[in-house]
């Protein structure tokens, strides 16, 4: 029987993640699990630290768990803050999943990396799923690192592991936990709020972002292919729509006229400016049927009308 574990499961993508997995294989088959306690019931639930290796163990073995979802990590804004910290949560993490796999304790594994992967000698525009690499940011390298630690134990090892490289992610549900691309929800705030937005990127910034419900489905998808279809072992590019500042500012201001931005770049633009503008997810399609859902329009119109700034 399926028994999974979902770690970081307070985070943004974590959240909406337990929701769906419990609405698909049922409440008690699917363990929540953190470093906080939830602020609401999210039972079943596990206190845990993922680079603490032996309580991770002895959760997965108290639940008889098959597949564990690792989510916690520090995101990119945040890790340049503490680089030897980041580095830590990132990896160790990341290891000790690794190893319970390689040890048969657990069948699969779903590991997210990122579009920070790249970096500035990487095409900028549709860029591929097998490119130049060279991430200048503390996440990025783990992201790299981590990629090349997951392709490693698939070939030495026989571990099913698999993988999406994250674009921004855009969600009314929860709110985003210091990433570059946070400002495509905080935009939605502000704009509820009736307060004019300070933007910390460029007017002319592309980025690659997805509603969460698509980067949800996507996921699940992925981990519920046959084996035999996922042929690629480091991650999978994932795209769904790449939009600036600007465009997103233009889509809010159709739905209220009075909404104004003012652009104040910080340390953040240098890291999208090292990242790609737009995504080809082609092998993603071909290998396991991705296919993105929302366009820009409609993810703006979804998210002004059900952010809540109360």
């Amino acid at each position: 029987m399926k028994k999974i574990l979902v770690v970081g499961s307070s985070g943004q993508i974590g959240t909406e993640l337990v929701n769906e997995l419990r609405n698909r294989f049922g409440r008690e088959s699917v363990i929540a699990s953190d470093i906080r306690l939830p602020e609401e019931d999210n039972s079943p639930f596990e206190k845990l630290d993922i680079m603490d290796g032996a309580a991770l163990k002895s959760v997965v073995e108290k639940h008889e768990i098959t597949e564990v979802y690792l989510l916690a990590a520090l995101l990119s804004a945040t890790a340049e803050k503490n680089p030897e910290f980041a580095w830590k949560l990132n990896m160790d993490g990341l290891f000790n999943v690794l190893n319970l796999a390689k040890d048969k304790v657990i069948d699969k594994i779903f590991w997210p990396s990122s579009i920070a992967v790249f970096g500035p000698t990487t095409p900028r525009t549709n860029t591929p799923q097998f490119t130049v690499m060279e991430p200048s940011t503390v996440y990025g390298i783990s992201k790299l690192a981590g990629e090349r630690w997951c392709e490693y134990y698939s070939a030495q090892y026989g571990v099913d592991v698999r993988s999406i490289r994250y674009p921004g992610l855009i969600s009314y549900t929860s709110l985003p936990g210091g990433g570059t691309t946070d400002y495509a929800v905080d935009i939605f705030y502000s704009a509820k709020r009736k307060e004019k937005y300070s933007c910390f990127l460029k007017e002319d910034t592309p980025l690659p972002m997805m509603y969460m419900e698509d980067a949800i489905r996507a996921t699940i998808d992925l981990m519920e292919a046959p084996v035999e279809q996922i042929k690629i072992k480091s991650s999978y590019n994932l795209a769904g729509i790449s939009f600036t500042p600007k465009d997103i500012y233009q889509e809010i201001k159709k739905l209220d006229q009075s909404f104004e931005i003012e652009y104040s770049p910080d340390f953040r633009q240098s890291i999208a400016d090292s990242w790609p503008g737009s995504i080809d997810d082609t092998r993603a399609s071909e290998d396991w049927g991705w296919e993105a859902k929302y366009d820009l329009p409609a993810l703006a119109h979804i998210m002004f009308n059900n952010v809540q700034t109360d």
